[in-house]
């Protein structure tokens, strides 16, 4: 079922339709959706489609990242349904819904431009300086590589906290530790990753390049 609702998602995401504020009937509309109910779900999601993609447009500035958002926002709603019993208002939640992610998204992109500014600088001391284009396509294999090189709960530390822009407190609880060991694997990948450029240094005469030209 998950799977079906995921493909509807992503077939009608980009068919909007402006709509007034307020979907009729709307509390016993939520009602049926916490029940499982597949037709109530189309109805919320025909009618507020708009509203999220152009709220994640409006926070991101991106209209690829709020079609992104459409679907991450309604799949989330389809997964967690049984939680809308409990929703007294469903416009404000899924205003804070919308809000939220979208946030998580500008943060995520946010420390990936971060991260990879900080890489760059500590790799001058391997490099030159040169003309010499580096391919993007490679540059962000090696830089997987690296990742995927990681003992697990440092990867996970690794994607939690810099590829999902959690805190790590917030990880800390994913991962049912402290943000003191959180802290500690972040510190350990990092250098591990590091390590893997610099072991590459003789194959790469510019080691990289921001990962967003």
């Amino acid at each position: 079922m998950t799977t079906i609702f995921l493909v509807f998602i992503m077939f009608t995401a980009g068919k909007f339709k402006l709509k007034s504020n307020q979907l009729d009937n709307e509390s016993e509309i939520i009602r049926q959706i916490a029940t499982g109910n597949q037709h109530a779900f189309t109805l919320m999601f025909d009618f507020y489609q708009r509203f999220v993609f152009d709220y994640g447009r409006k926070l991101t500035k991106s209209e690829d990242q709020a079609g992104e958002i459409v679907q991450d926002i309604f799949l989330k709603i389809w997964l967690n349904r049984e939680h809308l019993a409990s929703v007294d208002n469903f416009g404000a939640y899924l205003n804070t819904m919308v809000r939220n992610h979208s946030l998580n998204v500008i943060r995520k992109i946010a420390n990936e431009f971060r991260y990879a500014r900080v890489l760059q600088s500590e790799l001058k001391e391997f490099s030159e300086a040169t003309n010499e284009q580096l391919d993007y396509n490679e540059t962000k294999r090696l830089l997987n590589e690296a990742i995927e090189s990681l003992p697990s709960q440092q990867r996970m530390a690794y994607r939690l906290c810099h590829q999902e822009g959690l805190k790590y407190e917030q990880a800390a609880a994913e991962m049912n530790i402290s943000a003191r060991t959180v802290q500690a694997h972040m510190g350990q990948a990092l250098k591990r990753i590091r390590e893997h450029f610099k072991n590459n240094a003789l194959a790469w005469p510019i080691l990289f390049v921001a990962l967003f030209k």
